[in-house]
């Protein structure tokens, strides 16, 4: 892994609300990431099913990395989140996040969640980003 893919990801690891879901990311690179979470019993839903915002939470985790992969800093503008099937306490999900159109200042993304080992799909959600002329890892 070069220097800046290093302190981008050193970065993007110090997300609060990532670590309070404990939230992991797997993989990240130039418009992709993949994070993953174990659902506990404090994440479900008065159907003892995982909550509904778990899953746009871990998501959103997933989009936040992906989007701001190079040192940008990008900023969200929306996500749409179609729900597929309902998870459970001790379930893996995965969310993977894919760079479809890398505009500027505007790009879009499209963001699978899904439970391991089986690949199941729980989620799928489109979501778009603004890219600030900033950048918090620079060259």
């Amino acid at each position: 892994m070069m220097e800046k893919d290093k302190r981008i990801l050193q970065h993007i690891e110090q997300d609060a609300f990532a670590n309070w879901l404990e939230a992991k990311i797997e993989e990240i690179r130039a418009g992709y990431s993949r994070v993953s979470l174990t659902v506990k019993p404090t994440m479900t839903n008065f159907h003892g099913t995982t909550h509904g915002g778990v899953v746009f939470g871990l998501a959103d985790v997933a989009f936040a990395a992906a989007s701001n992969s190079r040192g940008q800093t990008a900023v969200a503008l929306n996500m749409t989140i179609s729900y597929l099937q309902a998870t459970s306490v001790g379930d893996q999900l995965v969310a993977e996040a894919q760079e479809q159109h890398q505009g500027s200042p505007i790009a879009l993304y499209d963001i699978v969640v899904t439970r391991q080992p089986s690949g199941e799909p729980v989620a799928k959600l489109q979501a778009m980003v603004y890219r600030k002329k900033e950048w918090f890892v620079s060259e």
